[in-house]
């Protein structure tokens, strides 16, 4: 006959460790799949985020850092041979030369060499008068 400690207590005690253990399994199992999930899904992210950069075309913090650094040394000697040129100007007085400014966004006038290609170029043409 059933003396109820089966019915009334919930069963073996034994069993129920059991069930609690292959619970927490389970749920281990589950924790450990939601984790390599979440690796896998963030790998992806980065992957697809990656690929907008680059169609972007944006640049990487090092490159604007290193390109900033440059155009600070370039700044800096910018001024250095400015200074210089202002003591050479001061050293030379009214004396030298007068050359005109160029304007800024003028592009630079360059002369070609005569040398550079191994035979001599003509000159400006002289002015003739048609009459």
């Amino acid at each position: 006959m059933d003396t109820g400690s089966e019915t009334g207590s919930g069963g073996d005690p034994g069993r129920r460790g059991r069930f609690f253990d292959d619970l927490a399994g389970v749920a281990g199992g589950a924790f450990s799949v939601a984790a390599g999930l979440r690796a896998e899904v963030e790998a992806m992210a980065r992957s697809q985020l990656e690929m907008l950069v680059q169609r972007l075309d944006l640049v990487k913090r090092e490159d604007l850092d290193a390109a900033l650094e440059v155009a600070r040394r370039a700044r800096e000697e910018s001024s250095a041979l400015a200074e210089r040129v202002a003591a050479l100007e001061a050293k030379l007085g009214e004396s030298g030369p007068k050359v005109e400014p160029v304007p800024k966004g003028a592009p630079p006038v360059v002369e070609p060499d005569s040398t550079e290609s191994g035979t001599p170029r003509p000159g400006p043409l002289p002015e003739q008068d048609i009459g």
